[in-house]
């Protein structure tokens, strides 16, 4: 079943047209990748379905309501959440008070004890129960990562938007990322991720989008994504595209 769906959205920045004229849609419980080159306006349409930015064209609908004209609040409450790439926690809330912050205001949780219990469960999911009562700004960086996940999940998501959230990450670090957003996924959580490694893609996608000059350019499996030469070229350039194509026709 459709949840989330864009139809012919565009945003504009005075003339430049970050997102031109673009279609998709989200099914319940899959895992969507939104790639593209640097600039090629993934954060943009992440800004777009959270009412961050509104649309200069088009429409969002969600759930089979036009959410066009959100605001932020209002698509939080209404399921749709989201991570962000530059990780950014209350310095000098604890841990469990950035998480219970998420719950009480994004979330709909009724009282602070509540928010405060329904932030303990999420800090026990992503393995930051230790850290509760230290400061969110004395967390590593995939800490941190964590604790947007945290925030996340505390709101009550149908829909989760992870904005590079393996960013900076070393390889385990990674790999533990990776195993949380499946337990994610495995809760019903429609999941669209941006991200740059095609490691993270190929093992984690069920399907991919491709944006390039806010256009989406591409749309299938990551198998397909990887030989699609509009990628290839839109990532390496059209010299390279050829030769890429070249050598995978001749073996």
């Amino acid at each position: 079943m459709t949840i989330l769906v864009a139809e012919r959205v565009s945003r504009n920045f005075g003339g430049i047209r970050a997102i031109d004229d673009l279609s998709f849609a989200l099914k319940e419980g899959e895992i969507v990748a939104l790639i593209g080159p640097n600039g090629a306006g993934k954060t943009t349409l992440v800004n777009l379905l959270t009412g961050v930015l509104r649309p200069s064209s088009g429409h969002i609908r969600f759930e089979g309501q036009d959410v066009t004209a959100q605001r932020p609040f209002e698509a939080a409450r209404r399921g749709l959440a989201r991570t962000f790439q530059i990780v950014q926690p209350f310095p000098k809330m604890t841990v469990l008070e950035n998480v219970a912050a998420a719950a009480l205001f994004g979330g709909k949780q009724e009282s602070v004890a509540a928010a405060m219990a329904m932030a303990r469960e999420q800090l026990e999911f992503t393995g930051l129960t230790q850290f509760s009562e230290r400061s969110a700004a004395a967390l590593t960086l995939a800490g941190r990562k964590r604790l947007e996940l945290a925030k996340s999940m505390a709101m009550n998501p149908k829909v989760l938007m992870l904005d590079e959230v393996n960013a900076g990450l070393n390889g385990s670090e990674i790999d533990g990322a990776l195993r949380l957003i499946r337990q994610i996924a495995d809760r019903g959580v429609t999941i669209l991720v941006i991200e740059h490694l095609m490691k993270v893609v190929l093992s984690l996608a069920q399907r991919v989008l491709v944006l390039h000059h806010g256009q989406l350019i591409a749309e299938g499996s990551a198998n397909e994504i990887v030989r699609n030469p509009r990628v290839i070229e839109a990532y390496l350039g059209e010299k390279f595209a050829r030769r890429f194509t070249a050598e995978a026709a001749h073996g």
